[in-house]
């Protein structure tokens, strides 16, 4: 059974690391098409999350049972099962969020994330390990729409979820809500992600001269000194 820090990883690697939108580039068409406002955005960050969670502990649980020659056809028939029931309950309860996702909602199907994590990971791996990956993709697959949706609607409408933030003298920027503005924001905030990244895989700064940032200023005899342990160079 896996243990904490390795299910901890699991969860915490679709987040930022290998965010499947910001870093794998993956599901860009619903990506830029959903996200002309914060509402749609959120809508459909969280019924595509319900969808992998649920497709990845199904698939998981099948993975010995599944034939391999017609592994993918059984994938999409679970996945496209999960995508039906979310449908069927956002045009019940939320009508008119499904008729802002419009066809994007049942295209959740084919979305290569979700099949991608299928494959990849859930057809190989234990229920609860890949639960926990379903859990960290779609958290982060939400929560890189829910900002790429948020900046698009604050800047191209001037409001936040119908509420009006921006002064009405402010006029908004239509363009951040048409595709060229989607492009733009996504390009910025894939910089973002990958900086981020970056950072936080970079190992901690050496301890002595080499981790210092004056360093290059200091001398030749400063340096034996500050090297030498436990402060004899202190003694002399």
């Amino acid at each position: 059974m896996a243990d904490k820090k390795s299910l901890r990883h699991e969860f915490t690697k679709g987040i930022l690391k290998e965010n499947p939108v910001l870093r794998l580039v993956l599901g860009t068409c619903p990506t830029l098409a959903t996200t002309t406002s914060l509402e749609s955005a959120i809508g459909m960050g969280i019924s595509a999350a319900i969808v992998l969670v649920c497709s990845n502990i199904v698939i998981s649980a099948l993975r010995k049972v599944i034939p391999q020659k017609v592994r993918i056809p059984c994938y999409i028939v679970v996945i496209a099962g999960f995508v039906t029931i979310v449908q069927m309950l956002v045009q019940a309860f939320l009508p008119a969020l499904d008729e802002q996702l419009g066809v994007y909602l049942p295209l959740i199907v084919v979305n290569c994330i979700i099949l991608g994590r299928a494959e990849a990971f859930a057809g190989k791996n234990p229920v609860l390990a890949s639960a926990m990956d379903g859990l960290g993709m779609g958290v982060g697959f939400t929560a890189a729409l829910t900002i790429m949706g948020g900046v698009r609607e604050l800047l191209g409408s001037g409001t936040l979820l119908g509420f009006q933030i921006l002064p009405e003298s402010i006029p908004p920027m239509t363009i951040f809500i048409l595709a060229p503005g989607g492009f733009f924001v996504f390009g910025l905030l894939m910089a973002c992600a990958n900086r981020l990244a970056e950072r936080k895989g970079k190992p901690k700064a050496e301890l002595g001269c080499a981790g210092c940032p004056m360093a290059k200023q200091c001398t030749a005899a400063q340096k034996e000194v500050c090297d030498k342990p436990n402060g004899e160079g202190d003694k002399q």
